[in-house]
């Protein structure tokens, strides 16, 4: 949110710098993120001041031009080359001295540089308005009274300054913060407690409201016109005022500057006056065109199912039975709060508007808003709860404004629900307050905060205060909050360090959940993987549109107001961010990949739902990076799972593999723990890459959090060997359905006490061999850790592993 500085001012006699306010503000809580410097004019007529032609005559050299000799100060004369035909001794001009940059109404922004125009030396220019962006062109320069002074600045002459725009980055709690009223309350509480060091400012007076029209908001109308709230708990405010006679055009230049510098495009006088109110007060107000009503009512009530609305946006749009709206007798003519109809909008053949100033019940303008997929200025604020008790002053301040800027007179006003609002009551012990603070703050000064807040004190005692909280600070309704009040005012920097602190010790009752997923992450991070956090929320075409067992239509959890047809539902695998991430990734020329992430997807669970956590992988691309020393090789679904085997090591788990062919998955395996299916790996289906634009083979893995942290795999320490290990290899002839796994297990079920390792290094098939066989060669790893062994101790055991891998396998010794 932008703030004028200037209007800051307008509120807070204050002359500290805009930089100092800002260090204020941001440690008061409304952080601000940037200040920009904005001229009522662009260059600010920099360089440009008054000057007097003391002499004018024909150019030697051409017809359409004059020699001018123009003072701009005492006993200074510049030679100036003129085209305007209205050039004259005796007139007061502006004048652009060398070095100027102008800044024209239409066009670029051009430099006044020395020169000669046909042969006579020119020092500068004599201006027309459009020329530094004061108007339109009229054909010559700019007369100016004879009052001014030659060498006066034409910055004093137009009464241009430079306004400071604060940017706000404005956290939802901070209502009472969305206009320039409520910043300047918080910038004087700041001020006058020295929130930030060398700002302190003593004797600033309250935060004043700025001057109405005095109206009468009960008087009704005289032509009969009447308001109807038909919707009391979705509208407790409401006032409505009728000005005749009003003429539509341009808004005065000061509010225009005032718009345009907090990034508001001026529309006209009428509109003008509400957003300049809006932005003032945070008080959205709407202009009805009066000469459009059906009927003489204006009726706030809930719309009718599917009734039309054309908004100014110009979008028709079918309304809810729950929107609440402003109706004439007909037809609804506003979504209340959020944003009018293209028919009943002030235009410039207005002549009579109605005025509305109201409260709208937060939650019913927030759902209406995100229904509609609409979001203004109005319902930003309404959406966060506006001062109800601001309603009046509102009214009255754009009703002034007005008929300041287009005429017009009040004939009648409404007001429903004109009782003022109270805010929270609470109880804050100083216990409380000390507790949470942390130190004990002085009692004068804890008072003294409060009231700079509009918090009034009803009742006080030794244990602690009776406090009456203002309605416009509807998100401080605990004694904490109140805590959190006086602590930013106070200033945080100023609570002191302690110099001892007290912590309860805990003893975790089972494996460390985080411990256990950072040394994951850590085992991942060693293996070159990145981890990335993919949204929760994904397209329902990926749910719709993937055959797996894992995913079930029936069971999506649907948004009720998506953001997007992207967003639309929570997600059912993790697999589709991860695709989404490496097609973004490759399109930034970074197709060799390794990413997990740690993640939940969300499912309907009867009446309720359920969420699983999952820790998946993917890997895409090349093995290693490229490099001269380095082949080309891809990388494949043996390099996962490598990494998913550490993750199953890493958790003491003893697992078993059966094939997996899903949706999602053209080849690959399931992971058991006993008869449980606690993950899946292998390549990702061609179909589901291309959904999501991914033109490469990509291998995911996908494990079930849980089961994997049931348990911490203990870690025993063990002396190193002082006997050596031998090595022997077998080439073995099977059947081309052995796997790997079997051999091994036959294996290590033979020799279960000198056999360490089994490791398959070459693989063959060819023309020797059957088309149904396949040649493997082995190496066996034997090693007694209490004696050297024996080649007779050796023989034995190949000769049992070779037994037993032949018996359950069928393998063959090969002869070659």
């Amino acid at each position: 949110m932008k703030v004028s500085y200037r209007k800051i001012k307008e509120f807070l006699n204050v002359s500290v710098s805009a930089e100092d306010a800002a260090a204020v503000l941001t440690a008061t809580g409304l952080e601000i993120e940037g200040v920009e410097s904005v001229d009522d004019v662009p260059g600010g007529l920099r360089g440009l001041v008054v000057g007097r032609i003391n002499e004018c005559i024909q150019h030697p050299n051409a017809d359409k031009l004059r020699c001018c000799k123009v003072e701009i100060a005492n006993d200074e004369i510049l030679d100036i080359v003129c085209g305007a035909p209205n050039a004259a001794e005796g007139l007061h001009v502006l004048v652009a001295t060398v070095g100027t940059m102008l800044y024209p109404s239409s066009g670029e922004p051009f430099k006044i540089k020395k020169g000669k125009i046909r042969g006579e030396v020119s020092m500068g220019m004599l201006c027309g308005a459009d020329e530094v962006g004061l108007g339109e062109g009229t054909g010559g320069i700019m007369e100016l009274d004879t009052k001014w002074a030659p060498g006066t600045l034409a910055s004093d002459v137009f009464q241009v300054g430079t306004d400071h725009v604060l940017e706000i980055g404005l956290t939802p709690n901070r209502n009472d913060a969305m206009g320039h009223y409520g910043v300047a309350r918080d910038l004087r509480a700041g001020l006058i407690h020295g929130t930030v060091a060398d700002t302190v400012v003593d004797g600033l007076d309250k935060v004043q409201l700025p001057s109405s029209a005095d109206i009468n908001l009960d008087a009704g109308f005289n032509t009969g016109f009447t308001v109807n709230i038909h919707s009391e708990e979705l509208s407790p405010k409401y006032v409505a005022v009728a000005i005749d006679g009003v003429k539509v055009g341009p808004s005065p230049e000061h509010a225009q500057r005032f718009l345009k510098a907090i990034g508001v495009a001026p529309i006209n006088n009428v509109v003008d006056a509400t957003n300049y109110v809006l932005h003032e007060l945070g008080t959205p107000l709407h202009a009805f065109d009066y000469d459009t009503f059906s009927g003489n009512q204006i009726n706030v009530r809930l719309a009718t199912q599917d009734e039309a609305l054309t908004t100014l946006d110009g979008i028709e749009r079918k309304l809810d039975a729950k929107d609440l709206v402003i109706a004439d007798e007909n037809e609804a003519m506003c979504i209340a709060g959020v944003l009018g109809s293209e028919k009943h909008g002030v235009s410039e053949s207005t002549t009579r508007v109605i005025l509305e100033s109201a409260f709208f019940n937060p939650v019913s303008v927030r759902k209406s808003a995100k229904r509609h997929t609409i979001s203004t200025d109005a319902s930003f604020r309404f959406e966060r709860h506006v001062d109800p008790n601001l309603v009046e002053a509102a009214a009255k301040r754009a009703a002034q404004l007005i008929t300041e800027w287009a005429g017009g007179e009040i004939t009648g006003a409404s007001n429903f629900g004109s009782g003022t609002i109270a805010g929270s009551q609470i109880e804050l012990s100083w216990n409380t307050l000390d507790t949470l603070i942390g130190t004990e703050l002085d009692r004068k000064r804890v008072h003294s905060i409060l009231e700079s807040l509009d918090i009034e004190i009803s009742a006080e005692n030794s244990e602690g205060l009776s406090l009456n909280v203002p309605a416009y600070r509807s998100d401080v309704t605990r004694p904490a909050d109140v805590v959190e009040e006086i602590l930013r005012i106070h200033g945080f920097d100023q609570i002191p360090i302690p110099t001892r602190i007290s912590s309860t010790l805990e003893i975790q009752a089972g494996p460390d959940r985080e411990d256990i997923l950072f040394g994951w992450s850590s085992t991942l991070v060693a293996r070159g993987f990145n981890e990335i956090m993919s949204n929760s929320l994904t397209k329902a075409s990926y749910i719709e549109n993937c055959n797996d067992a894992d995913i079930n239509p029936k069971l999506t959890v649907n948004i009720l107001n998506p953001l997007s047809n992207d967003l639309g539902v929570m997600r059912q695998s993790l697999v589709f961010g991860g695709l989404e991430a490496i097609s973004r990734n490759k399109n930034h020329k970074m197709p060799n990949l390794r990413l997990f992430e740690v993640g939940r997807t969300y499912f309907k669970d009867g009446e309720g739902y359920k969420e699983v956590e999952h820790l998946s992988l993917w890997m895409t691309g090349r093995k290693r990076a490229e490099n001269w020393n380095e082949g080309n090789e891809n990388t494949n679904i043996f390099e996962l799972k490598q990494a998913v085997n550490a993750i199953l090591t890493q958790s003491g788990k003893v697992v078993t593999e059966r094939p997996d062919a899903g949706g999602i998955l053209l080849e690959g395996n399931e992971i058991l723990i006993g008869e449980k299916v606690v993950g899946r790996f292998g390549q990702v289906h061609p179909d589901l890459c291309e959904m999501c634009d991914v033109d490469q083979p990509v291998y995911w893995a996908d494990l079930l959090t849980k089961p994997l942290l049931k348990k911490r795999k203990k870690i025993v320490a063990v002396e190193l060997p002082k006997f050596p290990s031998v090595r022997r290899d077998l080439s073995l002839i099977l059947d081309k359905s052995v796997k790997f796994e079997d051999i091994k297990n036959a294996a290590f079920n033979s020799e279960r006490k000198l056999l360490k390792e089994v490791n398959l290094f070459d693989v063959y098939e060819g023309d020797k061999l059957e088309s149904n066989q396949v040649s493997y060669a082995i190496s066996l790893v034997l090693q007694d850790k209490s004696q050297t062994l024996t080649d007779k101790k050796i023989d034995k055991s190949v000769s049992r592993i070779l037994e037993g891998i032949t018996n359950d396998t069928g393998a063959e010794l090969r002869q070659e």
